[in-house]
């Protein structure tokens, strides 16, 4: 969220922030409400103050019964300013938490996905010599799947994968997980299972209503808990009130874990296949740092991802979110989108985000910087790689006639140095 002192220093940015981020402005009503609540404040301490004079000067006064008198009414009126005061806050907490981050002046402007950018495409989509398959027939032919029995199993919109294919998934899970680690992040395998709490001081649900969640994320029934649908959930309280040292950062972490979705805003969308699936398995990269190190940031979690995308010898393009599209609580936002040949398309691998100081001042992390001053520290997060989903850019653009596929040269050591799964044995 946004700092109040902030918001009354500049109400006309941060109502622009709303008008760029297509979301409620709230900006006025915010500052009424702070100054009836800092108002109320000091009606209440001058009121305490009095009262406690008056209790004070009870025992020596002549005619007592007036001072109780008046000390009785002026606990009546302190029970009706802080009864008032504290409807205030819990308004004005709720109002907080729905002000939008302020995007980067450089993000592109625009109303939705429609107008966002794309900043440059790496690797030209191959030129097959047959009819390609789609990731399922692919799945379907070489037995790695069993959608019907899964899903009789389990429900509608979960998977599981086989032999080879399933090897494939860890394959690749490892690798990317090998390749952080090799850049200086720290692995944390994540737990899946959090409190609603932690959810919402990632900043992905506005106001402080914790039941907004309940289309998308899954509570566990009877507890206080629930799923999170990505290790950044988990990470971005690991230092919640704590205070961090400004030569510590920045601090980078690799987190792994299986990721739980209902994916109800997307009803009729990908249902077939396993590219939009309610249980998956991702690697998250998160960091913590200063502001001044955030651009930096930004771009080496963005590098790392395009990497990634050339060590799976897969045709991708970079997009730069505009302002309508990039989210609630982001700074600026940058997709990795691969080529999918049986849709004749790019679709998203993953997101780098900058958050700003947006997470920290929710979860209270801050640094003390080289001044000794106490600073909120500003927080990032890119995909490292979300699967099952990127298995089938890697399987529709590998694979050969047969029905085969070709695995990438850097993932073979993981593959027992094989160079292709599937098809004909």
């Amino acid at each position: 969220m946004l700092d109040m002192k902030f918001i009354r220093e500049n109400p006309q940015i941060v109502k622009k922030a709303c008008e760029l981020k297509r979301m409620p402005d709230c900006v006025d009503e915010i500052l009424a409400l702070d100054v009836r609540v800092r108002e109320l404040k000091t009606i209440t301490q001058a009121k305490t103050a009095e009262k406690n004079k008056i209790t004070r000067e009870i025992p020596a006064a002549v005619d007592k019964a007036v001072l109780i008198a008046r000390s009785k009414e002026i606990g009546a009126e302190i029970a009706n300013d802080l009864a008032e005061l504290a409807v205030g806050e819990e308004k004005l907490a709720d109002l907080l938490r729905r002000v939008p981050q302020i995007p980067a002046a450089d993000a592109p402007v625009g109303k939705d996905d429609t107008e966002n950018v794309e900043v440059r495409r790496v690797g030209m989509p191959r030129s097959f010599e047959f009819t390609p398959r789609a990731q399922w027939d692919l799945l379907e032919m070489n037995g790695w799947w069993r959608p019907e029995k899964i899903a009789g199993i389990c429900g509608t919109r979960t998977y599981a994968l086989f032999g080879e294919a399933a090897e494939l998934e860890l394959a690749i899970q490892t690798y990317v997980m090998q390749k952080l680690i090799a850049k200086g992040f720290t692995f944390v395998n994540c737990p899946s299972i959090t409190k609603p709490q932690t959810i919402f001081n990632a900043g992905h649900f506005m106001g402080a209503d914790l039941s907004v969640m309940n289309n998308d994320v899954f509570m566990l029934t009877d507890t206080d808990r629930c799923l999170a649908g990505t290790a950044e959930i988990v990470l971005n309280s690991l230092h919640a009130d704590e205070v961090l040292n400004e030569k510590d950062l920045p601090i980078k972490y690799a987190g792994y874990s299986p990721c739980f979705r209902k994916e109800a805003g997307a009803a009729g969308r990908d249902t077939r296949g396993i590219v939009r699936i309610h249980q998956f398995n991702k690697v998250e990269q998160y960091v913590f740092c200063t502001p001044e190190q955030s651009d930096e940031m930004h771009e080496h979690l963005l590098n790392n991802l395009c990497e990634v995308m050339e060590d799976l010898e897969l045709p991708y393009r970079v997009i730069a979110a505009c302002t309508g599209d990039m989210g609630f609580n982001k700074v600026k936002m940058h997709d990795v989108e691969a080529w999918f040949p049986s849709e004749n398309t790019y679709r998203e691998l993953g997101s780098c985000s900058s958050i700003g100081q947006f997470q920290a001042r929710r979860t209270n992390t801050r640094y003390r910087a080289a001044d000794g001053s106490m600073q909120f520290c500003a927080t990032l997060n890119n995909t490292g790689i979300a699967l099952p989903r990127a298995i089938v850019p890697v399987i529709e653009n590998h694979q050969n006639p047969d029905g085969s596929v070709n695995i990438p040269k850097k993932l073979q050591p993981l593959m027992g140095g094989r160079t292709k799964i599937g098809g004909k044995h």
